[in-house]
């Protein structure tokens, strides 16, 4: 598989986790269910599936440690953060933590183009600030910062 085929398999995986993470906020639904939902009614046929459930259960299983890192850098109270948000905060906070092979523009990148195809008229502003923030604090050796 190129390079190419592979960054857009794994946009498309990040655009589904994030949308199955924003469906688990909401619904509480086990992610074992919405993981089936999912395979069953999206079209999976161009996403990374590995990466897809990698991110998709990774975050659940860091919750805390994740929230606790983008803490910091939020000026906004949890209850008004728009659960799209979260959900691209959360997923973005989890792959700058746990897959250093993954460059930190790429995963601000991403995170800017969910939030500017899913979020809110400004989200893109504020998801670029908290993770720009958070990538120099554990990508301090990539960002020289």
């Amino acid at each position: 598989m190129s390079e190419a085929s592979l960054a857009k398999r794994r946009s498309s995986a990040r655009e589904k986790a994030m949308q199955a993470l924003y469906q688990w906020t909401i619904s509480g639904s086990e992610l074992s269910d919405i993981e089936v939902q999912f395979h069953a009614e999206q079209n999976m046929a161009k996403v990374d599936l590995e990466y897809f459930h990698e991110l998709l259960h990774g975050v659940p299983a860091q919750l805390a440690e994740i929230d606790a890192m983008l803490a910091p850098f939020m000026n906004r109270q949890d209850e008004m953060l728009d659960h799209v948000e979260q959900a691209i905060l959360r997923l973005s906070a989890w792959e700058l933590r746990n897959r250093p092979d993954v460059p930190y523009q790429v995963v601000i990148k991403e995170a800017i183009h969910l939030a500017r195809a899913f979020g809110a008229a400004q989200s893109h502003k504020f998801i670029n600030g908290v993770l720009d923030s958070l990538a120099r604090q554990c990508r301090t050796i990539e960002t020289g910062k």
